[in-house]
């Protein structure tokens, strides 16, 4: 049986009216917006399918098109990542989503890594794939063949998008999918013409080659998992790579696969299941019957940041023995043998929400 979404809309500050695609049921898990969507299509996507049969499965998985995108307003004056931030804000807000793991694939997971930043109380884990923390128009490289490249890129989309031909769009169908059947090339062509027209195609790259958040990554609190496919052409591997590293305790993991986002019949596929199945099992909320004490959890929300015991103990106005002992404490509660541990733990419970 084929899955279809309960589609509903939302209206951000600005006026733009966000389609919203929610499948299955359960504890929710949230995906951050990308700009090759469309809410009555994506499950037909052999890229976005396998994640909403597996995601669905025992949560409700919730889904939304880009502002400019899909079923969302197509007329937008703001495309930025600050506003696709905010975007994701105003679906969770209008969900009444309190806490929930945080799901990003390309650019939106650089949507995902800045709200996990900001919002730390809301998001109890973060899935990226196929991720990056700077692009062409902020990585610092002097080489002017980079800039070049990106300009190129944007002359294809701006040229080639609405054209019946499809000469030009094979350049991003190739990086998507490079060894996929004819067939598979042809319904990606036409699906990503169906998610934006040119205009906007060409806004959303423009906006996405200008993404930096390494700050932000940096500031992540959650536990976190990182996919990036080894001969992925859309997004470099060391990119994907570099930003795993930048997420404070964040596991990387290298998928053998040619395309950007992996087929649900490639043996890559199996790799990633296996590894969100047992990810998202492992930052299930912890029992009701464990509990920290506030001064604890005011004390692991420092340890979180970085902060030596000796900075905490001025901070708290206590004794660096007694932060100590809290951390102690904490590290009991919890059923935790280290730190790094006891912190990823409280995070994912909701532990370490600022109070």
């Amino acid at each position: 049986m084929t899955i279809r979404p309960d589609i509903r809309f939302c209206t951000t500050a600005d006026g733009v009216q966000l389609a919203m695609g929610l499948y299955g049921k359960g504890p929710p898990i949230v995906r951050a917006a990308t700009w090759l969507t469309h809410m009555e299509r994506d499950v037909e996507s052999d890229g976005n399918r396998p994640w909403i049969e597996a995601l669905s499965q025992h949560h409700t998985y919730v889904t939304y098109d880009m502002r400019g995108c899909g079923l969302s307003s197509r007329q937008v004056d703001d495309v930025s990542v600050d506003a696709w931030v905010r975007d994701l804000e105003t679906v969770v807000d209008a969900l009444g989503l309190e806490r929930f793991p945080l799901v990003g694939f390309s650019q939106g997971a650089a949507i995902a890594v800045r709200y996990a930043a900001l919002h730390p109380e809301r998001v109890s884990a973060l899935v990226a794939f196929g991720p990056f923390a700077t692009s062409y128009f902020t990585t610092g490289n002097p080489d002017p063949r980079i800039r070049e490249e990106a300009e190129m890129l944007l002359k294809i989309v701006k040229l080639g998008w609405g054209q019946q031909s499809p000469a030009l769009r094979q350049v991003f169908v190739s990086k998507f999918m490079p060894n996929a059947s004819a067939e598979r090339r042809s319904a990606f062509d036409d699906y990503q013409r169906l998610t934006a027209d040119a205009g906007m195609a060409e806004r959303c790259m423009r906006a996405m080659f200008s993404v930096d958040v390494r700050a932000d990554a940096k500031r992540v609190r959650c536990p976190a998992l990182v996919f990036h496919s080894r001969r992925d052409q859309m997004i470099h591997f060391e990119m994907g790579r570099k930003l795993a590293a930048l997420i404070p305790g964040a596991r990387f993991v290298p998928i053998d696969s040619d395309n950007h986002l992996p087929f649900g019949d490639e043996p890559a596929w199996a790799t990633v299941a296996g590894h969100l199945r047992d990810f998202l099992g492992e930052v299930a909320p912890l029992p009701q019957a464990v509990h920290l004490t506030p001064r604890q959890a005011e004390v692991l929300l420092q340890v979180s940041a970085g902060h030596t015991d000796k900075a905490i103990a001025r901070a708290l106005q206590l004794s660096p023995r007694t932060v100590e002992m809290h951390v102690a404490g904490a590290m009991k509660a919890l059923d935790c043998a280290t730190r790094a541990e006891a912190v990823a733990k409280a995070a994912a419970a909701g532990w370490l929400a600022p109070r």
